[in-house]
């Protein structure tokens, strides 16, 4: 990936000595990384690897046994600081609500905190939509959609919040071949254009070589590795390469 040509939305993120015990298990085994403020970040691992517990403490659901998480260099459980940050969640199904039009769902955010008047809400959504390819589909409903199309919307309706940090569950599951390049494309288009910093959970290997300015390889509660697409791929792990060639064996314990 070639650097941003705009940092200036995009917010850093740390991860220190974080770890998750549950039922008497260690499911989150001291983990360190820094995610750059503009960058794409992702986190790959198989299923079971502990990236999926990892992603809900990052967005504040869960709270660590040990350890921290700060934004900026302040920690995400300290009052305020949540708020003070524009942070938008790409969950894995899209999360758009079938009751509503793709307009409604896009501007939700806007129109339920009241943070615009009506004929902004309605010119936020136009850009957003057009922004991911889907100019002139706000009367659309989610049923007439493509999976695909579907996961743009989701992406449209976190960017109504002009975000400083996006988070992508799995943006490619249940997504034809074609489809996930058009989301990855997206994404990668969208970090370029806006300089948000993005921090993608995945286990698609296609997509994480293809977006990431940065990799992090997660197995059994641990990062087994971190660095650029080139520096995992010559990674000596014998996991990290059983990971790129075959897959992991699927931990037991977690």
């Amino acid at each position: 990936m070639t650097s941003k040509a705009n940092h200036r939305s995009g917010v850093g993120l740390q991860v220190r000595g974080l770890r998750r015990s549950l039922g008497g298990q260690e499911i989150l085994r001291g983990l360190d990384f820094d995610v750059r403020p503009g960058e794409i970040f992702v986190i790959m691992g198989p299923s079971g690897s502990g990236k999926s517990v990892l992603l809900r403490h990052l967005i504040g659901l869960e709270t660590p046994s040990e350890g921290e998480i700060q934004v900026d260099g302040q920690s995400i459980l300290a009052e305020g600081v949540m708020n003070k940050y524009r942070i938008a969640m790409v969950f894995q199904s899209g999360g758009l609500l079938n009751s509503l039009t793709v307009g409604e769902n896009v501007g939700l955010y806007l129109t339920e905190h009241q943070l615009k008047t009506p004929e902004e809400i309605a010119r936020v959504v136009a850009e957003k939509l057009e922004d991911v390819g889907l100019k002139g589909t706000e009367g659309k409903m989610p049923s007439e959609l493509s999976g695909g199309m579907r996961k743009r919307v989701a992406i449209a309706r976190a960017l109504a919040i002009e975000p400083q940090l996006i988070f992508y569950d799995e943006p490619t599951s249940e997504l034809d071949p074609l489809s996930s390049v058009v989301i990855a494309e997206e994404i990668a288009s969208l970090n370029e254009r806006i300089g948000v910093t993005s921090v993608v959970v995945s286990h698609d290997r296609e997509l994480s070589f293809g977006i990431a300015d940065r990799v992090a390889v997660i197995n059994e509660g641990r990062i087994i590795t971190i660095g650029t697409p080139a520096e995992v791929r010559r990674s000596p792990d014998p996991m990290v390469q059983e990971f790129l060639t075959a897959g992991f064996k699927r931990p037991a314990t977690v």
